[in-house]
């Protein structure tokens, strides 16, 4: 009875409306006729259908236009965005002019459902109902063909989220209309404009009867006459004594390029030391980002110029427009009546104008840090940072450097010798500088990171110690930054909060965002992880080429293939190891498996035997994922050969491999003993070890899989020692596999004891999973009886393939055991089908498993154990 009457509307809820007029609709019918325009609006409908999916739309109402209601504003600008693009093709393609208007607001609304009845004469499903829905119609109503127009509150918030558009975002047109009022609407509205460069009008709106420009008295016709005539010599005399101060355009976050200084003392000692001095100064604020010396000199390289080429005005001015920054700096320090005057010049790149200038005068080389302390904060007031946040964010230089000018200078020289990467003499240099001022936080800094890109941590954490006994030395970014590198070289749990603090502070840290997403892709936190790689895939990032490889890594990992080989292609990476690596694996999964092995065995080898192993685990893969098995027997043997030449953890790496696979093909017996021994040296290697050592917490990882491993062979005997010894580490070390392995080990062990709501507890299914973790739960619901979960289990297991090739746990160790137990697991279905009577079902998996692995190649361990799963007069099959 319920069903006759609509439902009461529910409790009002913040939404995003999005309001849509097709320009001309009627003349378009009449020009078409009515067969062509139906068959036009079906290519609409299925334009409109496809960009609701990808925003997240939701379509209330439509006739000549649409009503849709969105989640978050950055969607609805996203799906207006791709409509006006879309409808511009559309009309291309059959030589029609389509043009759409679009009202965007952001506000409260009542949403109810029609009963059943009604919808089944006409009735819409979902009403929605607020003054937001005309106020977004308003807005539509108003805007030009082609024209997107925002409410304020609508503007705001797009606007801040226009990064999560990528590159799109960046090129973004915004406009602000002005104030304008609506009819029935007490408070004035101000009216943006958004759009793309060349697809937006970029015009006023048209007022209507019921919306109109607020005006006030002074703007009125009547007014404006007498104001013109009081006015006009006032402006005369204005534009005699004087133009207005050149200006230029700067907004918070914006780009600058720091040019070479001019040093015209002719005090040698002044050179490097006043242009670091400069860029220390300009990198305590919050409000001006500084384009990398690194990327200043990657841009140069594509510029054709050399490395060290001078930053004067020209070059520094090319470099900024290449890379999207907004002004250039150029220091100079000059010698004037007896005094040492600084200076800086801040130019408009597209015209090469000095637009501003600051300067400072002291007495001395004594006065000359205080100066360019001055001057950096006039400069950073002029760019628009408000005077509270120069002060409290920003230490005098003497502080939080030294105030020993040749110490400085030699901390200048040891940053540019590691970024040419000559270690020993920067390393020379940090002394130096540390020998003149004992108390250089920043060279002691400087000392750590070199010994850390050598792969010497053991020596690098007394400087490390030493620059956080000085910490109150260094300027604010540089402090957040050493704590969070400190918890990451010492294998703190603490690490990824670190790197997330930074991040609060100064959104645009790139180093950032790369530590912070490599800890969430190891955790399998995709989705968290992704913004942060998006955040780093921009022009400014040095090191963009690593960003965009890791967005490709969560698409390969969410199996969306095309967007990931896009990724991996966009800029020429398949040349390079990991991406080309990660290419391959792509292939493989469209099932192009010789190109992929090309692809593979196409990688050029490095100098760095550890690394040169690395693409043998995806070989073995690649292989496993055909069933070649004599191949897969042939990669791993050479594989286990040429590991002699690497560390201990990659020698165990491919022995933990090789009994991955031999469990697969041999039975229990034969493999069990050869586990027990080659867990018993790693055992024995972990208990030598100490935290924050290379491969501490991967080894102790691959012992905690090792004790799985023989628990999916039905043996328990490796587990507790394996818990007492790798155990430990999961509750001090920062990689999360630890803590996922821990618990499938003992969940194992209540398997084995037929406890299987404890083991289920444990195994409670999460969106950051180890494929493993899915693989132990399903054998525990197989064990516990629990077959319809069971088989879900399996579904999500052979459906994962995208996560089997590209998951990052246990440095890649487990890649071959997952890419196997994606074909296996429709051996595990058809297990559960045959023991829920669905015969027919089973049998189906097990031809699925056949086509991939066919069964003559089989080893015969394993095709017996696969043929056993029907019953006897369905088993035999080829």
């Amino acid at each position: 009875m319920n069903d006759a009457y609509p439902s009461q509307p529910e409790v009002p809820q913040l939404r995003t409306l999005l309001l849509t007029d097709l320009c001309d609709s009627m003349a378009l019918v009449e020009r078409l006729g009515d067969a062509n325009a139906a068959e036009l609006f079906k290519l609409h409908d299925a334009l409109v259908l496809e960009l609701q999916q990808r925003w997240r739309g939701r379509l209330i109402d439509r006739s000549d236009g649409l009503l849709l209601l969105f989640e978050r504003p950055i969607d609805g600008l996203g799906f207006a965005l791709d409509y006006n693009r879309g409808l511009h093709a559309l009309g291309t393609q059959r030589k029609l002019e389509l043009n759409v208007r679009a009202g965007l607001h952001v506000g409260e609304v009542l949403t109810w459902r029609n009963s059943d009845a009604a919808v089944q004469v006409g009735a819409k499903p979902l009403e929605v109902e607020g003054l937001a829905k005309p106020t977004a119609a308003r807005l539509m109503t108003l805007a030009r063909p082609g024209q997107i127009l925002l409410s304020a509150v609508a503007e705001s918030l797009t606007h801040r989220a226009a990064r999560e558009l990528g590159e799109r975002g960046e090129r973004l047109l915004w406009k602000s209309h002005g104030r304008w009022r609506f009819k029935g609407v007490p408070t004035v509205q101000e009216i943006y404009e958004v759009g793309e460069i060349g697809n937006t009008p970029l015009r006023a709106p048209k007022p209507t009867p019921k919306a109109w420009r607020d005006i006030p008295l002074w703007r009125r016709p009547a007014a404006l006459v007498a104001e013109a005539t009081l006015t006009l010599g006032a402006v005369a005399a204005l534009l005699f004594f004087g133009r207005p101060e050149p200006a230029i355009a700067f907004a918070e976050r914006d780009w600058v390029v720091v040019g070479d200084l001019r040093n015209l003392t002719g005090n040698a000692m002044l050179d490097a030391s006043l242009d670091q001095a400069f860029r220390i100064s300009l990198e305590q604020s919050r409000y001006v980002n500084l384009l990398s010396d690194l990327k200043v000199r990657d841009t140069l390289g594509r510029m054709k110029r050399s490395p060290d080429s001078k930053l004067d005005r020209a070059v520094a001015s090319e470099i900024a427009l290449r890379d999207g920054a907004r002004a250039v700096i150029l220091p100079t320090v000059a010698e004037v009546g007896g005094r040492i005057r600084v200076t800086v010049e801040l130019v408009d790149p597209a015209t090469q104008a000095t637009v501003h200038t600051e300067s400072q005068t002291g007495r001395g080389l004594e006065s000359v840090l205080a100066s360019v302390d001055t001057v950096s904060g006039q400069l950073r007031q002029q760019l628009g940072e408000a005077i509270q946040s120069v002060e409290q964010a920003s230490k005098p230089l003497p502080q939080v450097t030294t105030s020993n000018l040749d110490a400085l200078r030699s901390y200048a020289l040891g940053l540019e010798a590691t970024g040419q990467g000559n270690w020993t003499q920067a390393e020379q240099h940090f002394r130096v500088a540390i020998e003149l001022d004992p108390q250089f936080a920043l060279a002691y800094v400087g000392i750590a990171r070199v010994l850390a890109a050598t792969s010497d941590r053991a020596a690098a954490m007394p400087y490390l110690q030493k620059a956080q006994q000085y910490a109150s030395r260094l300027p604010a970014r540089d402090r957040l930054y050493l704590a969070a590198w400190a918890d990451e070289l010492q294998d703190s749990p603490a690490a990824l909060a670190g790197w997330e603090q930074l991040l609060r502070l100064y959104p645009d840290s790139f180093a950032a965002h790369g530590n912070a997403f490599w800890h969430l892709f190891q955790a399998n936190r995709f989705a968290d992880a992704l913004p942060h790689a998006v955040a780093a895939d921009t022009g400014q990032d040095p090191y963009r080429s690593i960003a965009t490889d890791d967005i490709g890594r969560i698409y390969l990992v969410q199996g969306k293939l095309q967007q990931a080989k896009t990724q991996f292609t966009r800029i020429a990476l398949q040349d390079k190891s990991g991406p080309g690596r990660r290419l391959a694996n792509v292939l493989a999964l469209q099932g192009k498996y010789a190109e992929a092995e090309a692809r593979l065995r196409a990688i050029p080898k490095s100098d760095y035997a550890n690394d040169d192993m690395v693409p043998r685990l995806d070989l073995i893969a690649l292989k496993l994922d055909q069933g070649k098995w004599d191949q897969v027997a042939a990669e791993l043997g050479d594989a286990i050969k040429a590991s002699r030449s690497a560390n201990d953890f990659t020698q165990a790496q491919f022995g933990f491999v090789q009994l991955s696979v031999l469990a697969l093909t041999l039975p229990p017996g034969k493999v069990l003993p050869r586990l027990r021994q080659w867990q018993n040296v790693q055992l024995q290697m972990q208990q030598r070890v100490l935290p924050g050592e290379p491969y501490a917490a991967d080894r102790a990882a691959l012992i905690l899989a090792s004790a799985y491993l023989a628990q999916r062979l039905g043996d328990d005997a490796l587990s507790a020692r394996t818990l007492k010894v790798a155990g430990p580490w999961a509750q001090t070390s920062a990689d999360p596999a630890l803590g996922k392995l821990l618990r499938v080990v003992q969940a194992g062990q209540l398997r084995l004891r037929g406890e299987y709501a404890q083991a289920l507890a444990l195994l409670a299914p999460r969106d950051d999973d180890l494929l493993q973790s899915r693989v132990a739960l399903y054998l525990t619901l197989q064990a516990a009886g629990e077959h319809r979960q069971a088989l879900v289990q399996a579904d999500w297991i052979g459906e994962h393939r995208g996560l089997a090739y590209g998951e990052a746990s246990v440095s890649q160790s487990l890649q071959a055991l997952n890419v196997a137990d994606t074909r296996m697991a429709s051996r595990w279905a058809a297990q559960t089908l045959s023991q829920m009577d669905r015969v027919p079902d089973a049998q189906r998996r097990i031809e699925a498993l056949f086509a991939a692995w066919p069964s003559a190649a089989m080893p015969a361990y394993l095709r017996e154990t696969v043929e056993a799963t029907l019953p006897a007069s369905k088993a035999k099959m080829t």
